[in-house]
Parts: structure tokens; C-alpha cells; sequence
């Protein structure tokens, strides 16, 4: 009895609460949320933050995701004790895991867009953002433990920097996006700067079991000077600039990679099977065009095993990429010969294949011209080919141009090689001895 008493007291004092805080004024709020920031620049040495990419630790994600937004109301009870979406099967989408002494006690998912979209987009219009340059990328799946709720933000600050640390250096990301419950909203307002995608709230977001929902963005080209502008006098405790721009966290365990790739797929044949048909039958539930997206991304004899079953006259007519691209960003230089002498072009390389490629270019670029191409697709991998230029898409200050690929290396058929068999980010660096032969014979068709 005692105990209820206690419960109630408690819900009517934070109720209380609530309604007094939301009717200062708005700028008052968010003074006080700036006020409650306890960002730690020396972290315990047991907390660490990586890329959860093992089955443990997934289902360590997934079941903290789950209880949390069950209490929220934002999911109904699951039998596996699990939230996982279709949005985690794919290689665009990275799920970072805080762990605590060897157990994960946070988690953070970024949906890069991929094949299927966005969560969000189903209900709030992206156009705004599309329209600027840059990869879109949403924030989603957050959640920490509930032991570890009321440590001063122990983990979620550290957790919510490596988000930032790994879309500014590894994901290729400019904007971010979230759909939140409209009682958070301003928390990411105040700390993040994120406005708004529109004004109303929408009251029905069915990816969070009909809660209301309000949308918003970031734009992490202008985040750091915001960040300074408003935190850069504070004190280290509370300097948010200073811990997202210029501290760096031991704490953080980087992905490291032999080709500047920007995803990090996780999903191996075993772990896809795992969570996609033994603890969800999530696979049977998609309809036709995005079973037969799975099979163009997992295009492996060991894959199609474990992905759903198309009639064979249905692929037919709707036939796969023959060449699939891969996302990647690499510097490189294209140069063309014309009456006038050698005219070079710095490229940043964004999607290859083993045809061709993508790339942005600041300059116009004359079609159908062909060109020697010098590509830096890693650190010690310079790839030399001839290429033509074949489609042009202009941009806000930039463009950006499709290449036909007339004749490549060794070094090009073994990066995209390695890309096609690797399908998981530990896989990326050790396929050199497997693939120089195949690679090999491709590069000399």
C-alpha cells in the first residue's frame, strides 16, 4: 500500500512538474535544459562505445530498445523480448552500442537511406532537406538502460557524440533526422539545435505504435560553429563544442577500414537468419519489390538461402542491376586531353561498381568525353583507369556525374571485389588472397 502511495506521489509531482516547466517561456526552457548538460571528457575506463556488430550484442541492443519503448508505449510487448525492424537488416543502417564492464547498457541506430527509405518518411515530408546537398541520415533507436538512466547523462552524452563522431568522419552523412515524442522535442531543440520539419505534430506515427510524433533535422555542416556559438565559453562540464569537436574519447573504438567504404555491415548470413526468420518472421511480411531489393544487396549463393523465396517468373520480369554499386568516398582527379593540352578535374568518388562510377565535381564536366581517372580508394590503394563521362546531374554548387569505366586495374576489380564478397565491415580487409585471381581475370575482360 505503502509502496503504491509512493508510486502515485511520485507520477503526480513529476506531472506537476511538467506542467510548470512548459509554461516558461521557451527560451527559459531551453536555458535549463543547457544547464542540465554533465558532458564528461574522461569517462570511466569501463564504458565503451563500438559498433555493435556480433549477435550478443545486437540482441543486447534490441532487448534494452525494446523495454524501453514498450514503457513508452511506443511498442507492443514482443514474444522475443526484442525490437527489431527491416530498417536493421540492411547494410546502410549501423546500430553503436555503450557497454558498461562488458554489458551494453545503450544503443543508438542510424539509418542512412537505403533501399527502403526512412522511418519517417512515410509521415513528414523530407523535400526541404533533399533539396540541399549531402546523404540524409535518421537517428533512431535510442535508448539506454534503465540502471544507467540516472547517471547524469554517463551515457547517453558519450553515446550521442560517437553518433556524432561516426556521421562526420565515417558515415557520409550532412543531415540528420528524427521523429520524436513531442514531450522530448525540445531537448534536442535546445542541446542540438534541430528545427523543426514542420510545424503541427503528427498524432498517428505508426512506427512507434500510433504515438504522436513531431520531426525535425539537423544540419551538421553548421552544427559545430552553432555548438560554439552557444557552448564555447562554458566550462569543460558543460562545453558541448568542445566534447563534440575537439575531444576524443579512448573510449570510442573506431571501425577500421582498408577502403574509405562509409557503411559498416553487420549482417552476416548467420545473423540475418537469426533475427529475420528464427526471432521475427520479418522477411515474410515485406511485399515483393523490397524481398527482391534484399536479393540485389545479398546477391550470394549463402544469402539467397535465408532470404524469402520469388517465383522464378516474377524475377524474370523485374531483372536485377547487372553491376551492383557500392557506397564509398574517396578523393581522385580525372584528366582529359584536348587541343589545348591535359585539363585535370578533382573528383570525390561516391559509389562504384564494376562498370563504372559516381562522383561529385565542383567544375562542369564535358559528356562523353573520356579521361584517364588517378582514384585513392584507401589509404595504400591508388586505382588508375579510363573512364567516360555518360550522365550529369547538376546541384547547388556542386554536380554530380556518372562514369563508364573503359578500362580499369587490379586495384579497382580487387576493392569492388572484395566489396562484393565481403558482406560484413571485418570481412573488407582480408579478402586480398581470396579475390587477387578472380580479380584479376575481371580486370583483364
Amino acid at each position: 500500500m505503502k509502496k503504491s502511495l509512493r508510486s502515485h506521489l511520485r507520477k503526480f509531482l513529476h506531472q506537476t512538474t511538467r506542467r510548470a516547466f512548459a509554461v516558461l517561456p521557451r527560451t527559459l526552457r531551453f536555458a535549463v535544459f543547457r544547464a542540465m548538460v554533465d558532458c564528461d571528457p574522461a569517462p570511466d575506463s569501463r564504458l565503451q562505445l563500438k559498433i555493435a556488430d556480433t549477435k550478443q550484442e545486437l540482441e543486447a541492443c534490441f532487448r534494452i530498445l525494446h523495454d524501453a519503448y514498450v514503457s513508452s508505449g511506443f511498442m507492443k510487448p514482443d514474444p522475443s523480448g526484442m525490437r527489431v525492424t527491416m530498417y536493421h537488416a540492411l547494410p546502410t543502417t549501423t546500430t553503436l552500442c555503450a557497454k558498461f564492464d562488458g554489458e551494453v547498457v545503450g544503443t543508438i541506430s542510424i539509418i542512412r537511406e537505403g533501399v527502403f527509405g526512412f522511418p519517417l518518411q512515410s509521415v513528414f515530408d523530407l523535400s526541404q532537406v533533399r533539396a540541399k546537398e549531402g546523404n540524409i541520415a535518421e537517428i533512431s533507436a535510442l535508448a539506454v538502460h534503465p540502471d544507467f538512466r540516472k547517471t547524469g547523462g554517463a551515457i547517453l552524452f558519450p553515446l550521442m557524440k560517437f553518433m556524432y563522431e561516426y556521421c562526420t568522419e565515417f558515415f557520409d552523412t550532412r543531415h540528420l533526422v528524427i521523429a520524436v515524442n513531442p514531450n522530448r522535442i525540445e531537448m534536442y531543440e535546445s542541446l542540438l539545435f534541430f528545427e523543426r520539419l514542420q510545424e503541427n505534430t503528427v498524432n498517428n506515427y505508426d512506427f512507434a505504435n500510433g504515438a504522436p510524433a513531431v520531426g525535425a533535422t539537423l544540419d551538421l555542416h553548421s552544427a559545430a560553429g552553432l555548438f560554439k556559438s552557444v557552448y564555447g565559453r562554458r566550462r569543460e562540464k558543460k562545453n558541448l563544442y568542445k566534447y563534440f569537436v575537439e575531444t576524443r574519447l579512448p573510449n570510442i573504438k573506431k571501425p577500421i577500414r582498408k577502403y574509405f567504404t562509409t557503411n559498416d555491415p553487420v549482417m552476416s548470413v548467420d545473423v540475418l537468419d537469426h533475427f529475420f526468420n528464427q526471432v521475427h518472421s520479418g522477411f515474410e511480411s515485406l511485399d515483393f519489390r523490397k524481398k527482391l531489393l534484399l536479393k540485389s544487396i545479398y546477391n550470394l549463393p549463402d544469402y539467397q538461402k535465408v532470404l524469402p523465396d520469388i517465383p522464378d517468373e516474377l524475377e524474370l520480369h523485374h531483372p536485377l542491376r547487372q553491376h551492383q554499386r557500392y557506397s564509398i568516398k574517396c578523393p581522385g582527379g580525372i584528366e582529359f586531353t584536348s587541343g589545348d593540352g591535359p585539363v585535370r578535374y578533382e573528383l570525390t568518388v561516391i559509389e562504384v561498381s564494376m562498370s563504372g562510377f559516381q562522383a561529385e565535381c565542383r567544375a562542369e564536366l564535358p559528356l562523353t568525353q573520356s579521361g584517364v581517372a588517378l582514384i585513392e580508394l584507401g589509404e595504400d590503394e591508388r586505382s588508375k583507369v579510363r573512364a567516360t563521362v555518360v550522365r550529369h546531374k547538376r546541384a547547388e554548387f556542386t554536380h554530380f556525374y556518372g562514369f563508364r569505366l573503359d578500362d580499369s586495374d587490379l586495384t579497382w576489380a580487387r576493392c569492388v571485389k572484395a566489396l562484393e564478397e565481403g558482406q560484413i565491415h571485418s570481412d573488407l580487409g582480408g579478402l586480398d588472397e581470396v579475390t587477387d585471381h578472380m580479380a584479376s581475370s575481371i580486370a583483364a575482360r
